[in-house]
C-alpha cells in the first residue's frame, strides 16, 4: 500500500493547493463559478492525468479528489457542494484514463 500512496504525494499536495487555497481568491458569485467549474476541474483533470501518463490507470487519483475536497464544503461552502466531491473523482477518473492512453509512450 505504501508504493501505491508515496508516489500520489505531488499530486495529492496539487490537489490540496487546488481544493484548499484557491477558494481563497473567490469573491463574488461570478468567479466562484468560474473557479469551482472551469479552475478546480481543469487542475484536477490535469493532475490526474499527469498521473496516469507516468503510473498507468488508478482509482486513487479519483478517490484522493473526492475525498479531498469533502472537507472544504464545510471550510468554504455549504451543503449545496456536496455535487462537486463526486463531480472531481469522476474528472480525476477520466483524467487518469486518458493519462493511461499515453502511458505506455513516454
Amino acid at each position: 500500500m505504501k508504493e501505491k500512496i508515496v508516489p500520489l504525494t505531488p499530486y495529492l499536495l496539487i490537489l490540496a493547493a487546488d481544493f484548499y487555497l484557491l477558494p481563497c481568491l473567490i469573491r463574488d458569485t461570478g468567479l466562484a463559478m468560474l473557479v469551482m467549474l472551469c479552475v478546480m476541474p481543469a487542475v484536477a483533470f490535469v493532475t490526474a492525468a499527469a498521473w496516469g501518463v507516468r503510473r498507468g490507470f488508478s482509482l486513487f487519483p479519483a478517490l484522493a479528489a473526492a475525498a479531498l475536497f469533502v472537507p472544504t464544503i464545510w471550510i468554504y461552502y455549504n451543503s449545496s457542494a456536496w455535487v462537486y466531491a463526486p463531480a472531481y473523482g469522476v474528472i480525476a477518473l477520466a483524467g487518469t484514463a486518458l493519462g493511461r492512453v499515453f502511458f505506455g509512450k513516454r
